[in-house]
């Protein structure tokens, strides 16, 4: 029983039934019916150890796409970064704190994910030479700036300066974050 503040008599506990486990819900359609639940089953299988009754197929595609995803995560960030280092050093009248707040926020995320999995760094370092990415960055630059695609460098001028919270390319001024 509860004492509620200002009620002379005690309430009684409200009985809340209680909750199903993940591995008391039947596993049939569940991939497809209701995705966490999928996951939350997984989960409390493996950690009870209960592994012939998990659903490894879609378990091992989830895996895979889980990685798959980390590194798309890089290519996107990466791409952003480089389209705002060109806008950067191409219109520094425009410079904005807008621009420079995107430059260390995707240097700062692409560091994480690259400390939270150091396996991609070797595809990091692919990723600042890959050709697909620069072209993307200079096709954004050039729809944001209104400056034709010819104006920026044909291939990615800053390499891994890129990742640099101190290199900041064109003229200056530049901002001193150290």
């Amino acid at each position: 029983m509860r004492m509620i503040r200002g009620m002379s008599k005690p309430r009684p506990e409200r009985q809340v039934p209680p909750a199903k486990l993940a591995t008391d819900i039947p596993d049939a359609g569940l991939y497809d019916e209701d995705f966490v639940a999928w996951i939350e089953r997984q989960a409390a299988l493996l950690r009870s150890g209960t592994l012939t009754a998990l659903d490894r197929a879609n378990l091992a595609e989830e895996l895979e796409d889980m990685g798959k995803a980390k590194r798309q995560e890089l290519r996107n960030r990466l791409e952003v970064l480089l389209t705002h280092l060109l806008k950067y050093q191409f219109q520094p009248a425009m410079r904005t704190g807008s621009w420079l707040g995107t430059i260390g926020e995707q240097r700062h995320r692409i560091e994480d994910v690259v400390e939270e999995s150091p396996s991609l760094r070797p595809l990091l370092a692919e990723l600042l030479e890959d050709t697909k990415i620069y072209k993307r960055a200079v096709q954004k630059a050039a729809l944001e700036t209104g400056l034709p695609a010819s104006t920026f460098p044909p291939a990615n001028p800053y390499g891994g300066q890129a990742l640099d919270g101190r290199f900041w390319p064109g003229p200056g001024p530049h901002p001193d974050l150290d």
